[in-house]
């Protein structure tokens, strides 16, 4: 699909059609959403440079994703889509900067670019230059980030009062129920990686495109591309803050693992070492023969339950008094 954005922030759906004439001069974005190859060779004839494939929005070389070319900047970032499920996701997403136009070719629909259109119409013809839309589009990426970032912490922070619990509550929970919360910590783990690596791309992107002099002559866009930096810079600490929670939420969740298993192994070592001095009093007393003058007592079976409930209560006794229960 080819959608067309006009300085006015408007939009249309413009079909591939062989006797189509040239864009207007009025349109200052094209955003190619999943085209196909009809389509991306229909705009090519109408802008007159060539369009990156698949094939090479996935090459990870930095000469591949960053380059200045037939007159336009092409540059190619990470960026992070379906946050909000349980699998979330990296697509490249294409920017190419050609004669104060900004054309973008993406296959998969980050939610900043919704955020974007809508928000087109309120600009009120701030973005009269491709380089200042991209900025500005770019600002809208970050901000998204951000937010997912806040909403990250804030499933963290959650997630923290779950887990440290006082040790009442930590009673009543469910059987492997700390297991469960590793698949949590995990998918907050996955997400914030993919952060930090669409984090890494834009800035490598936003450098990139500072250098560059058809940017520098734009004092707005390069305004811009300096507010966008700054922003990725502390977005990034951010990241490695929440990063380390995320860390240290997996180590307690073990440790705390660790301590239950501990505390069931120290309950049987208990019952074993309890129930020990009992078996002793039984074996003794089973043993086959003749000669046992205990035999021939008219007490002496309760004599020997006792003897074997006392020896069962004193270690008992000694292991509440040394604090072990």
């Amino acid at each position: 699909m080819i959608r067309a954005y006009r300085r006015d922030g408007s939009a249309e759906i413009i079909g591939a059609e062989p006797q189509a004439s040239n864009f207007p001069d009025d349109i200052i974005w094209i955003d190619l959403i999943k085209p196909s190859r009809d389509e991306e060779h229909f705009v090519e004839s109408r802008i007159g440079i060539p369009l990156p494939t698949p094939e090479e929005l996935k090459d990870i070389e930095p000469s591949s994703r960053l380059y200045v070319e037939h007159d336009a900047i092409y540059m190619t970032a990470s960026l992070l889509y379906r946050a909000d499920s349980s699998y979330p996701l990296l697509t490249d997403v294409a920017f190419i900067l050609h004669r104060g136009r900004l054309i973008t070719i993406r296959y998969a629909e980050p939610k900043a670019f919704e955020l974007f259109s809508a928000s087109l119409l309120r600009l009120n013809g701030q973005c009269d230059t491709g380089a200042k839309l991209l900025g500005h589009l770019l600002e809208t990426i970050v901000d998204r980030t951000a937010e997912i970032l806040e909403t990250l912490a804030s499933r963290l922070d959650a997630l923290s009062i779950t887990v440290f619990v006082n040790r009442k509550a930590a009673k009543r929970r469910p059987p492997r129920f700390l297991e469960d919360k590793l698949l949590d910590i995990a998918s907050h783990h996955q997400l914030v990686g993919k952060v930090r690596d669409s984090l890494v791309s834009l800035s490598r992107l936003v450098l990139f495109l500072q250098s560059q002099p058809a940017v520098r002559r734009e004092e707005d866009a390069a305004e811009l591309c300096g507010l966008v930096v700054r922003d990725l810079q502390s977005l990034g600490e951010h990241a490695a803050f929440v990063a380390n929670n995320i860390t240290f939420m997996l180590d307690a969740s073990l440790g705390l693992i660790n301590v239950e298993q501990n505390a069931i192994i120290k309950i049987f070592s208990i019952a074993s070492v309890v129930f020990l001095p009992p078996t002793l009093v039984a074996s003794i007393y089973g043993m086959n023969f003749e000669v046992m003058p205990e035999l021939a007592w008219n007490f002496g079976y309760p004599m020997a339950l006792f003897a074997m409930l006392l020896s069962a209560i004193i270690p008992f006794l000694f292991f509440r008094w040394k604090g072990w229960l």
